[in-house]
């Protein structure tokens, strides 16, 4: 039966718009897909980025830096938007406005008055099916975590912890880039690029902080310009967020670590719940393997390792004694987002939500003013 063909438009043409590209060019890894994406148009102000497109996709019929252009283009079903944060709320409302389904990237509005301005925007158009960007939790030793939560066997939980960790930026004379400016990614800094990621499980789950308490550092003060000067860093670093998460009968504390300068890190991601009956982590450093522990009284308390292998959310054509990587997960976000957007239910796991973005600002808002006045802050949702 031939698949049904979503035509996306990209704007935005670097780093995470090629790793989109390459997992719709090679679509027929996965194996009962009904829909497939065709990129047919581009937008970036940098031309010799779209020319990677032209030279690499032969399905592109439109080229443009204006995303005007685009969203005019009546061929054009969905839109992927990967731009700074500043361009948020100026361009996913007008994406919406046109009718057209989104895929955005985090966090949708460098701080909750965009995100507002965005979600009005979706309120106003019912019809557009819009989701965020966040392909970790799409491994399958993440899967096998999240499972064993949402089983309700765990007992009562003793702590979550969800870590996304980088080190590169420990390297001060790495140059500056727009993460780095407030004023293009916005006050919550590490918190607006890696927020997203560490929140979408425990949203998921249901664990929503009621109040929190946040630790921000800012190591380094100035980066060069690569221009032969020096520029300030106005955001922050790192930020290690504290929320108690109330449950019935107790409370929990939930952990949040967005570090750009971790030490020995590459690009970890990590969720570990700690519970009475069950316990369960995974993390990418060791991406084919999951641990959890059963706990029974009087018995030994015991972590078991196993190797997962390829294990997919959506099957595919690899074989399961091979390992899963970044790669695969970003085209199983993708996959998500195309049988949702056909009715499916996306085998069980969405897309980071609108309502899960949402609330994801709550937390950070209140985790930026938590760590600027030292003091613990009840999170508005």
């Amino acid at each position: 039966m031939a698949q049904k063909i979503i035509r996306f438009g990209v704007i935005g043409c670097g780093l995470m718009g090629r790793e989109f590209a390459s997992s719709a060019a090679r679509w027929l890894h996965l194996t009962d897909m009904k829909t497939r994406p065709e990129i047919i148009a581009v937008c970036d102000t940098n031309t010799d980025l779209m020319d990677w497109f032209g030279d690499n996709v032969a399905s592109i019929t439109q080229k443009t830096t204006d995303y005007r252009e685009m969203l005019a283009n009546p061929d054009i079903d969905a839109i992927y938007c990967a731009v700074p944060h500043v361009l948020h709320a100026k361009i996913y409302p007008e994406i919406i406005s046109s009718g057209k389904h989104l895929l955005g990237e985090k966090p949708f509005g460098m701080d909750r008055a965009q995100n507002t301005v965005i979600q009005t925007a979706l309120d106003a158009h019912p019809e557009v099916f819009a989701r965020c960007s966040s392909e970790i939790p799409f491994f399958p030793g993440a899967q096998k975590v999240i499972q064993m939560a949402q089983s309700g066997k765990m007992g009562d939980i003793l702590e979550v912890e969800a870590s996304f960790l980088h080190s590169s930026d420990i390297d001060p004379n790495k140059v500056i880039n727009w993460k780095r400016v407030e004023a293009v990614n916005g006050e919550y800094g590490c918190m607006g690029d890696l927020g997203m990621h560490v929140l979408h499980v425990p949203l998921r789950l249901g664990w929503k902080p009621k109040s929190v308490s946040a630790s921000l550092v800012k190591r380094v003060t100035e980066r060069p310009d690569g221009k032969g000067g020096m520029s300030p860093c106005e955001t922050w670093d790192n930020a290690t967020i504290t929320g108690t998460v109330p449950m019935e009968g107790y409370d929990f504390p939930l952990v949040l670590k967005t570090w750009r300068i971790a030490p020995g890190e590459s690009n970890s991601w990590s969720i570990r719940i700690l519970g009475m009956k069950k316990s369960a982590y995974f993390t990418t450093k060791n991406p084919r393997q999951w641990q959890w522990m059963n706990y029974q009284s009087g018995e030994a308390q015991v972590w078991q390792t196993q190797d997962l292998g390829y294990q997919s959310l959506f099957p595919a054509i690899t074989g399961g004694i091979f390992e899963f990587g970044f790669a695969d997960s970003i085209q199983q976000m993708w996959a998500a987002f195309l049988h949702e957007l056909d009715g499916g239910d996306a085998n069980g796991f969405h897309c980071a939500t609108p309502h899960e973005v949402r609330d994801h600002h709550a937390v950070l808002t209140a985790a930026l003013e938590a760590g600027k006045t030292n003091t613990i802050v009840d999170v508005d949702y």
